[in-house]
């Protein structure tokens, strides 16, 4: 019986300890649906900035104020949330920055979640504006001649990405990306598709209605 008890004590520890390392998940909820993006836990300072802009509501009612077709869109200025049709933005914040989390093993493949930024020479990112990559896809050659101008190297996983999904590769190195869409890529698609004026502002208000942190589910043995 006591075999037995610490057995499903084991279980249990086990399933607990695998439900706790589940990455964190983001959910935007938007007009079109649910954009759900896993936060990495390799790029601690914007994850935990993400929870916290979340849990204060901080993004609630932002717009995507920027849609670019195979660019990306990107949203999370706090001005954003009452401004008039046509007004320019990009340019609002919370009064702080993230230090920078450039690393080389996370990158922009399409659906990417990275920190929007100023020509701050320590690329520390804004404290509330992000983007999700939409990109393109490119061939070797194109890859090669930007392993030239900037000395980064793709590793195969990388360029096999880059070449067959897409993404925006020329912004590797540059912008701290620490996430990625798991759920909802094709909102995203509809979103960049939106009609824009020539500041790239969306014609209609492409508002952030809710941005939370998910629950996660306990699927514990009892």
């Amino acid at each position: 019986m006591k075999k037995i008890l610490l057995t499903a004590i084991s279980i249990c520890l086990l399933s607990f300890n695998s439900f706790a390392k589940k990455p964190p998940v983001i959910v935007i909820e938007t007009e079109y649906g649910n954009i759900e993006m896993i936060l990495y836990d390799n790029t601690p300072k914007h994850r935990d900035n993400m929870i916290k802009l979340a849990k204060e509501h901080t993004l609630d009612s932002t717009l995507f104020h920027r849609v670019i077709p195979e660019f990306m869109i990107q949203g999370g200025d706090p001005s954003s949330k009452n401004a008039k049709p046509g007004e320019m933005l990009g340019n609002g914040d919370v009064g702080y920055k993230v230090d920078a989390e450039i690393n080389d093993v996370n990158y922009h493949k399409k659906g990417a979640l990275a920190a929007a930024r100023d020509n701050d020479p320590k690329k520390a990112s804004s404290g509330c504006q992000f983007y999700i990559v939409v990109g393109k896809k490119f061939d070797d050659a194109a890859l090669d001649a930007m392993t030239k101008r900037s000395g980064r190297k793709f590793t195969d996983e990388q360029r096999t990405m880059y070449k067959t999904v897409g993404g925006t590769p020329h912004l590797d190195g540059n912008y701290t990306v620490y996430g990625e869409v798991i759920k909802g890529l094709d909102i995203v698609e509809k979103i960049v598709a939106e009609p824009r004026d020539k500041s790239d502002r969306p014609n209609k208000d492409i508002r952030m209605k809710r941005v939370y942190l998910k629950k996660k589910k306990f699927l514990g043995i009892f």
